[in-house]
């Protein structure tokens, strides 16, 4: 079922992130966000959560740290701040969009299994609220900067906002790291495949154990030019619509056939 396009003047919007709510980028993604609307709220996680995926705390309780009327930390994962958020702090009056970011590094291909950032606007769209990840790529050894997204964050949001979503479906955009006046155009594309993590390199500490380290990602693999990687990597900021339903209903006959025989 679609839903109807959304006039974010005055909506009440909700801001989370996995760098913590001391990061830049949500500080940035806030200044973004009240040029839409007055009603914004932040929960986020007290310490950087980068990688937590949409992984839940349920070993040990948790704590809500009050900073003003609208900012609140939590001792937990990205997910646990969006249930906090929805289901404590906000239940009488539940946001119509939450804004995950601005993450510290893109969030494209595979990353999005492991990514924080999105885990936010995963648990907003099963709780049924539309829901936005967004993420600035930074390469190694450039200094980190905000002002793609500063300059056009606030105008995407309010477009893709306008558009009919489909329940179950949450957005990843991906801003580039390239001078503002070099960005390209807007693209509505696919997740690509890039793998984190093939090489594990092992080294030893002083004291002769042995610690690991997770790898690059692999450079040797065929993009897919009309993927996320390739729109990013070109300078342009990509959009990707994610689904939530997993199931992959085609191979089911086959399955079942094998069941039945």
């Amino acid at each position: 079922m679609d839903r109807p396009p959304l006039d974010l003047a005055g909506a009440r919007i909700l801001i989370s992130n996995d760098d913590s709510i001391h990061s830049t980028g949500i500080k940035v993604l806030e200044k973004i966000a009240r040029a839409i609307t007055d009603d914004v709220w932040v929960v986020a996680p007290e310490h950087e959560q980068s990688g937590a995926s949409h992984s839940l705390t349920i070993h040990r309780p948790l704590r809500l740290r009050k900073y003003d009327e609208r900012h609140f930390s939590v001792d937990g994962t990205p997910t646990d701040c969006v249930m906090l958020a929805m289901s404590h702090l906000l239940k009488d009056h539940k946001p119509v969009l939450v804004l995950s970011g601005i993450n510290h590094g893109a969030n494209v291909g595979d990353d999005v299994t492991y990514s924080g950032t999105v885990a936010v606007a995963m648990e907003a769209t099963l709780l049924g609220v539309r829901a936005i990840a967004l993420s600035q790529r930074v390469e190694e050894g450039e200094a980190l900067s905000f002002a793609i997204p500063e300059q056009r964050a606030a105008d995407l949001i309010r477009r893709l906002a306008g558009a009919h979503w489909a329940d179950n479906v949450m957005l990843n955009i991906n801003f580039p790291s390239v001078a503002p006046g070099a960005v390209k155009p807007a693209r509505v594309v696919g997740h690509g495949r890039r793998k984190l993590g093939d090489e594990l390199r092992e080294r030893t500490d002083p004291r002769g154990r042995s610690y690991f380290w997770i790898g690059p990602q692999r450079s040797d693999v065929e993009i897919d030019p009309d993927s996320d990687i390739a729109v990013l990597e070109g300078g342009g900021i990509s959009i990707t619509p994610i689904y939530l339903d997993l199931s992959h209903f085609a191979s089911m006959p086959a399955f079942a056939k094998t069941l039945a025989g």
